[in-house]
């Protein structure tokens, strides 16, 4: 069996006015993420680590900010497009390890949720989704609740014919 492995990192401030998309779903939060599409800093960390395994470059490059077709967009949309683009290429996800890192909210109520939400979106079973929450512990930007980043690892495995 041939692996590959890709890490994704994504970060966007935190706002009034704009609602707080995680893993695709909305957690009532005052604040929300800021950016060009919905912001889902978990599903942006998932799909830069599976274009990052194949050397195919990041989200950027394929839903460009400059770009108004994916102006407000739904994450999972383009999580489902980038997917494509891995199975078009013959891999398929083994397994995917996230962390959310966030002062507020707490996320432990929502983590199973967000992760039935992206393995039905991949149509992969539950437990190959992994997400974790925690901390800065009050430190940097995030500990000051100026933003919330993600870290993501996904393990794909050549498809078999």
């Amino acid at each position: 069996m041939k692996i590959r492995i890709g890490n994704g990192y994504d970060i966007h401030r935190l706002v009034p006015g704009r609602p707080l998309i995680l893993g695709g779903i909305e957690i009532p939060h005052e604040l929300g993420l800021l950016g060009h599409s919905d912001a889902d800093v978990l599903t942006h960390a998932i799909m830069d680590a599976m274009l990052g395994a194949l050397s195919l470059g990041d989200i950027g490059h394929y839903f460009p900010p400059s770009d108004p077709k994916w102006s407000g967009a739904n994450s999972l949309t383009l999580l489902e497009q980038v997917y494509q683009l891995i199975r078009a290429q013959h891999w398929q996800i083994g397994n995917i390890d996230s962390t959310i890192v966030a002062e507020r909210p707490k996320l432990k109520p929502y983590i199973k949720t967000m992760g039935n939400k992206l393995a039905q979106t991949l149509g992969i079973k539950n437990d190959r989704v992994s997400i974790k929450a925690t901390t800065n512990e009050k430190l940097g930007a995030i500990g000051q609740e100026a933003g919330i980043c993600a870290y993501a690892v996904v393990l794909l495995e050549e498809a078999v014919s």
